[in-house]
């Protein structure tokens, strides 16, 4: 399905019947990550995932997309398809647009699940990395996807996992080069969300790869200690769709039906 917006089109789909959850994937990602939980929950649940400005099928507005750009988009599907409530999961990126959207509208959140993601702002090393693969991507964007697949993964998994990451590799290698540049240049651009998750009225979740190269877990931990944000800590790294599938089924099914 797709909806017009600002002079583009936003790629997204609507499964199922009952409560919402709303599915949102990841930098180099598109909705197409989350096909085997959207085929499970969509059996009980009405199931909403979009394709994020400059990924999948859905268009670039610029080349800054902030996470503010993102949630904005966002919202105007499920006002589109009258959601007023919703649980919410957002994978790495899909987990700062999800944020930003908990800021301008809390009341749509029954539930916030940031999956291999985290509250805080990019720090200034990360920041000089974003700007330096944005030049990069200009000339030489197929090594530089390739590289940046190096971390999502666990080292072991890259084996295990073979045909999933290829797929997964597959995926980024057709995100547009405007897109990618989009969404690194608005990823730069955010702030620290903690308050926001904290002060959110609604069940929250983080979900951490031990293995994770690119969220660091144990900060994450050491940080939300004696607040109502609950975690839950798998095996291996980024990728929890497909290195810990079935132990994320189990943990997404728990949050939204307790």
């Amino acid at each position: 399905m797709t909806l017009d917006y600002k002079n583009s089109t936003i790629n997204y789909i609507d499964e199922g019947k009952g409560n919402t959850i709303v599915l949102l994937h990841g930098f180099l990602e598109t909705m197409a990550m989350w096909n085997d939980l959207i085929s499970e929950f969509s059996k009980t649940h009405q199931v909403v995932s979009i394709d994020l400005l400059g990924h999948g099928q859905t268009g670039c507005l610029g080349y800054v997309h902030t996470m503010e750009d993102m949630a904005e988009a966002v919202f105007a599907v499920l006002e589109h398809l009258n959601i007023e409530r919703a649980h919410f999961v957002g994978h790495s990126m899909g987990g700062y647009v999800t944020l930003a959207l908990a800021e301008k509208h809390p009341n749509l959140f029954k539930g916030l699940c940031l999956m291999n993601s985290t509250f805080e702002a990019d720090d200034e090393e990360k920041k000089e990395l974003r700007t330096r693969a944005n030049a990069m991507a200009k000339t030489n964007f197929q090594n530089l996807v390739r590289m940046s697949f190096v971390n999502l993964f666990a080292p072991e998994s890259k084996d295990r996992f073979k045909n999933e990451f290829e797929a997964a590799l597959q995926m980024a290698l057709q995100t547009p080069v405007q897109g990618y540049i989009a969404a690194s240049e608005g990823m730069k651009l955010r702030s620290n969300r903690f308050d926001t998750l904290k002060n959110l009225k609604a069940k929250k979740l983080i979900i951490i790869g031990k293995k994770d190269g690119l969220v660091d877990g144990n900060k994450i931990i050491h940080q939300i200690k004696n607040t109502d944000i609950h975690y839950v800590e798998f095996s291996e790294g980024h990728m929890s769709h497909i290195e810990n599938k079935s132990e994320l089924t189990y943990n997404l099914v728990r949050f939204i039906e307790k």
